[in-house]
């Protein structure tokens, strides 16, 4: 990239986003705007009231300012980038050098991944369509009901959907976010011919509402895993659920692996994507997760970040949407168990496999449960499998369905054989 000839120009800024969409309503109220230098290449974006105009703004309020030396912006800047280099909400803890006021960071970013993106070599990564036509009318397969559910001296009223037939498959989604992660699934007849699917919303999240016994709109929400565990555990006694298996994403991979450990008699087998012994972080810098000033699209889009640019970008956007459309503070308090109160560093030698199985699925582009922490888990639970996903995020059941069902299906059908060698052995032990 020494070569400036090749780096956009002030007009090549503007004329791009002029005409994208995204970034307007990414950019709306908003007179500032870019400076941005890589290497010695100055150039820039004024933004007034929203609308870009050609030039590069001068230091200070209402300015974002994005530097970098050009190895830092050159893997940002190809039209596939590589994992992390794919977001700039990442890359500013890694190489890329910002100067703007914190506030107006969190409330633009949004603009400013798409202002990235724009900068790019033009081409588009992954498919911008997909076809999901079906008959005028049809239904989807899965079924809606609310179960109730004690935990902790309430009454949790729990929504779940279900389709399918043979083993039991609970599913439980990401942090922030709710069951819909789950749909494609349930058309998937290869999985639904011999798995029921359950797929439910955590307690404040989605469909199940708060119970109406707590003054919860007193109290932080903060997620922890002495709660957490207990959902799926009683949730699968109120069905009426015998030795079900489990798969769960993101803050659900890790339950995945925490359900193996404390409740291995409960459960057939897990499935942890995103799976990890340990994350490790605080929620200090995430302040605009969680503040009045900035729009529940900000988290949203930082969703984005952490998919792999080539899947269907209808599917990314599809996650973004849902994450904007959770209570605000649910994302922030799941993290504190994603983040802070989950480690089973110390005790992942316990799980004991042959009493429940244990499966891990980590993708390419997840920053945060990432394929090495897989491995390192994997390592340490002695009998478990591992797969490494390639273009695939930490979002697989929702980014890329397609893709995802070429690492799940083998897990699938381990799963479907120890059941039957299980059942086998109950057999010849009743005779």
């Amino acid at each position: 990239m020494s070569n400036t000839a090749t780096l956009p120009t002030n007009a090549d800024v503007a004329a791009r986003c002029a005409i994208d969409g995204e970034f307007l309503l990414a950019a709306r109220h908003w007179s500032g705007g870019y400076r941005v230098q890589i290497g010695d290449h100055l150039f820039g974006l004024v933004i007034d009231q929203g609308v870009p105009v050609e030039g590069i703004p001068e230091s200070g309020d209402g300015v974002i300012e994005l530097r970098g030396e050009p190895d830092v912006w050159e893997p940002m800047l190809r039209t596939i980038p590589p994992r992390i280099a794919n977001t700039v909400s990442v890359m500013v803890r890694a190489g890329l050098t910002l100067v703007a006021d914190p506030l107006l960071w969190w409330q633009y970013l949004p603009a400013t991944e798409r202002f990235v993106e724009l900068l790019r070599t033009p081409g588009q990564p992954g498919p911008r369509s997909v076809d999901e036509t079906g008959k005028p009318h049809r239904h989807s397969s899965p079924v809606g009901r609310y179960v109730h559910v004690p935990i902790d001296g309430h009454e949790y009223r729990i929504y779940y959907e279900t389709a399918g037939q043979g083993i039991p498959l609970l599913l439980q989604h990401t942090a922030g976010a709710h069951s819909v992660q789950w749909r494609h699934l349930f058309e998937r007849p290869e999985i639904t011919d011999r798995f029921q699917l359950i797929a439910y919303d955590l307690p404040f999240h989605g469909k199940s509402i708060p119970p109406v016994s707590a003054p919860w709109w007193e109290q932080e929400y903060r997620l922890t895993g002495d709660f957490l565990r207990q959902v799926p555990v009683r949730l699968a006694a109120a069905l009426g659920l015998d030795k079900p298996a489990f798969m769960g994403c993101s803050v659900g991979g890790l339950l995945a692996l925490d359900l193996a450990l404390h409740h291995p008699d409960t459960f057939s087998a897990v499935v942890a994507v995103e799976g990890a012994l340990h994350i490790g972080s605080t929620t200090d810098e995430l302040e605009g997760f969680f503040h009045p000033q900035v729009s529940n699209m900000t988290k949203a889009r930082m969703m984005e970040g952490l998919c792999a640019p080539t899947a269907p970008l209808p599917y990314i956007k599809e996650v973004s949407q849902t994450y904007a459309s959770g209570w605000p503070p649910v994302f922030l308090g799941d993290l504190h168990y994603y983040l802070m109160d989950y480690d089973l560093r110390e005790r992942a030698h316990e799980i004991d496999t042959s009493r429940c199985g244990v499966h891990i699925l980590n993708g390419e582009y997840d920053y945060s449960g990432t394929i090495e922490k897989g491995r390192a888990a994997h390592a340490a639970i002695v009998g478990s499998t591992h797969r490494a996903m390639s273009d695939i995020g930490h979002f697989p059941m929702a980014e890329n369905p397609d893709r995802f069902m070429h690492y799940l299906l083998p897990v699938l059908d381990d799963i479907v054989d120890q059941a039957t060698v299980s059942s086998t052995k109950e057999q010849t032990h009743a005779i």
